[in-house]
């Protein structure tokens, strides 16, 4: 069950590596002649931009907030996570809303000088440069998080012995904390580099010309599934590349082998060191969660009376049921594939299993395209079949329907279950399944009656976790969706392409209340991961 498990969820990923032993060369003459330099072009400079930005911005505050002292540095330590439930493209929305020449920036600007519309200059936020500071600001929590908890886990002897030798913070920082934390580092650039492949709203919004945008507009605007299809692979080869660019950060790396751990010293700042460590945390969730909010509120009060009507419960619904029913199906299947491995954990099975959720990686749009074209296939196939014995229809079974959605949804968020699902099984000793097998229980029996109660905490967290990725995501949503299926994401990005940027407030601002609770969840984990620590007790306990 678990190999054919594998083996149905890698279609969507095999369907698009199989194109390239097919290449339409026709279709390549064409995009390269034409859109493929400034595809590729666009693509690379929102990469480079995106990538040197939440590594700096992440890195710095989480060492700010772990290991130095000014004031409000206990609150930046959850607020710097805020921008996560925001979605790309509802962030870029309210920037558009709030920088355009009828946004309030520029409004007050021309009251204060005096000037006319168009007698001055002021930044594009509908560019390049926007679509890259836009992505900077929601996903630098990215490496945020992940450099904290590498901070969090690292020695004092270490530190102690840099300042002993004469280093500063700062060169502490530099020399010590930065070369152990290099691969947690690694992995949340890789992580937001993926989300930033990912992206379809913001740069089809900004009219950045990028493969995610390309495969959208040959796909649906030029009816081209040849050409989509090769574009699909050209961006399957940058999440690889990707990853094997984040394999090598972790290469190599030194870790400290200290196994006593005692509480961080945080190294006093005062004066305008301090008040340099607070602008440094406070800009980039005041520009990334709070800017945004605010405006989306400014519009929601305006527009909610009109706009909170039977098209957006219709599509809140939709997303529900969307995020609910791909939250179960995700969770069944990463326990079954979880189980299997625990059960024969043989190379095979292991290979499998990954294989099964390197679809996290694979940007969303590349996923519907490698789903509707199987689907579509045995759609064809079966119609073609019972015409010719029964003189029957059969329509379209599963390509346009939600099977199709579903399928996509799974595949896109199945590691997210399965990580959670593997770690929380890992910590049930083998020893309960030999006794509960040795009283007569079976497999099934076992993981039913004794897995299951201990684990169900991690299973309902992996709920949560995929819930709120199904409700965000836009691009498979977009293609895969049946006609007239709108929901929540599509909604926004509908009116948003008709310039109803204050009509879809309410929406937008639903969906980010529903990435907030996740959030917050884990930054009250995060501040409790440090390795060693104990809750505090009463001196009358024992």
């Amino acid at each position: 069950m678990a190999l054919g498990l594998a083996l149905l969820l890698a279609l969507p990923v095999l369907t698009i590596v199989g194109s390239f032993l097919f290449p339409a060369l026709d279709v390549w003459a064409h995009l390269l002649s034409t859109v493929m330099p400034t595809y590729l072009y666009n693509t690379v400079l929102l990469m480079f931009g995106v990538g040197l930005g939440v590594a700096v911005i992440g890195v710095g505050t989480a060492w700010l907030v772990t290991l130095c002292q000014f004031p409000g540095v206990r609150a930046f330590e959850v607020v710097l996570l805020l921008p996560l439930a925001f979605p790309a493209y509802v962030v870029a929305y309210a920037y558009t809303g709030f920088l355009d020449s009828a946004g309030p920036v520029q409004s007050l600007l021309r009251d204060l000088t005096g000037w006319g519309f168009g007698s001055y200059w002021f930044p594009s936020i509908r560019s390049l440069g926007g679509a890259i500071s836009v992505m900077v600001l929601v996903l630098y929590p990215y490496v945020y998080l992940l450099a904290r908890a590498a901070f969090l886990e690292q020695s004092v002897c270490v530190l102690e012995a840099g300042r002993a030798l004469g280093q500063t913070p700062f060169g502490c920082f530099r020399r010590l904390a930065v070369p152990l934390a290099r691969p947690a580092i690694a992995g949340g650039v890789a992580l937001a580099l993926m989300e930033t492949l990912n992206d379809f709203g913001t740069v089809q919004y900004f009219a950045v010309d990028t493969l995610t945008a390309g495969i959208y507009r040959t796909w649906l605007g030029m009816n081209e599934p040849a050409a989509a299809t090769q574009l699909a692979g050209v961006l399957l080869l940058f999440v690889i590349g990707l990853m094997a660019l984040e394999r090598h950060g972790r290469a190599g790396s030194t870790r400290h082998t200290s196994v006593r751990y005692r509480h961080l010293p945080r190294f006093p700042l005062t004066g305008g060191k301090a008040a340099l460590a607070m602008i440094a945390c406070l800009l980039p969730c005041l520009l990334g969660f709070f800017v945004p909010l605010l405006m989306l509120l400014s519009w929601a009060i305006e527009t909610a009376p009109t706009m909170v009507n039977t098209a957006f419960w219709q599509a809140a619904e939709h997303s529900l049921l969307l995020a609910a029913s791909a939250a179960g199906m995700a969770v069944a299947l990463a326990l079954t594939l979880a189980y299997a491995v625990r059960l024969h954990p043989t190379p095979l099975v292991r290979w499998a299993t990954r294989s099964a959720s390197f679809g996290y990686a694979v940007p969303g749009l590349v996923i519907a395209v490698g789903v509707i074209i199987p689907l579509a296939a045995f759609d064809t196939a079966l119609d073609t079949a019972s015409r010719a014995a029964f003189g029957v229809s059969t329509g379209l079974l599963l390509s346009g329907t939600l099977v199709a959605l579903l399928f996509a949804y799974v595949v896109r968020f199945l590691a997210i279950a399965l990580n959670a699902t593997e770690a929380a099984l890992g910590k049930v000793t083998p020893q309960m399944d030999f006794a509960a097998r040795s009283l007569g229980r079976t497999a099934g029996q076992t993981l039913w009656s004794i897995h299951l109660p201990i684990i169900r905490p991690s299973l309902l967290a992996a709920c949560l976790l995929v819930f709120v990725d199904v409700m965000k995501e836009l691009p498979a949503t977009l293609i895969l969706r049946p006609f007239n299926f709108d929901t929540l994401a599509v909604l926004v990005y509908a009116m948003a392409g008709d310039e109803r940027l204050a009509d879809a407030a309410p929406a937008s601002l639903a969906i980010m209340l529903v990435g907030l609770l996740p959030v917050l969840l884990l930054a009250g984990a995060l501040a409790r991961s440090r390795p060693g620590s104990l809750p505090r007790v009463s001196a009358r306990e024992p």
